[in-house]
């Protein structure tokens, strides 16, 4: 082994670097937040939706159901079940509209509450 010093002297951090490394990281974690997902969960106009198609066909398929056991029990061959069928969609579609007059539970809570 030689004792002799290295032809060059190790390069020792900047100042410039360790705020450019600074910078760096900060810019980082703003891009990290900014294409994180805004929406955690589901929001309100998804429930909705969900709810209204569950109405639809619920009232749909009750509505068959009933009407298929009525012409079973009345022997009233396709009459039962179309009646059937259109108070399903009928009810269905009351439901809808008095769900769709209402406001979502999210808004109602998260809006500013006069006391």
């Amino acid at each position: 082994m030689s004792d002799e010093k290295p032809a060059r002297e190790p390069i020792h951090e900047d100042a410039r670097i360790d705020a450019l490394e600074a910078r760096l990281k900060a810019a980082r974690e703003r891009e990290e937040q900014r294409n994180r997902p805004q929406v955690q969960g589901v929001d309100a106009n998804y429930r909705s939706g969900n709810r209204a198609l569950a109405s639809l066909l619920g009232g749909i398929v009750g509505g068959l159901v009933i009407g298929f056991a009525i012409d079973a029990l009345a022997n009233s061959a396709p009459w039962g079940l179309l009646g059937g069928l259109f108070l399903g969609t009928a009810s269905a579609f009351r439901s809808i509209i008095l769900s769709a007059n209402t406001r979502p539970e999210d808004e109602a809570e998260g809006g500013t509450r006069e006391g």
